[in-house]
């Protein structure tokens, strides 16, 4: 009988992002941006070698979908790459 662990919720998918110069989301997937809700930085494992730099932004579409997106601001050793991510 083989038993496996809990499974990882809410993992993170490329996501495209169009910006504008300042990096806010102007389209996410396609879809256009209509309303920044809230935006916000994280910085966490500074004190390893696999730090955590991301900032995130909660927008809605054109087509009241709320999304979270965040972009990774360092590549990180463990595959993570720099980029645009989906959270939800």
């Amino acid at each position: 009988m083989t038993t496996s662990g809990p499974k990882r919720l809410g993992l993170p998918l490329p996501a495209v992002v169009r910006a504008d110069a300042r990096g806010t989301p102007l389209s996410v997937d396609g879809r256009a941006v209509d309303a920044v809700r809230e935006t916000w930085l994280v910085e966490d494992r500074w004190w390893t070698p696999e730090p955590l730099r991301r900032r995130y932004w909660e927008v809605v579409t054109t087509s009241g979908q709320c999304v979270v997106v965040f972009r990774e601001l360092e590549d990180g050793r463990l595959g993570r790459r720099a980029g645009w991510y989906r959270q939800r």
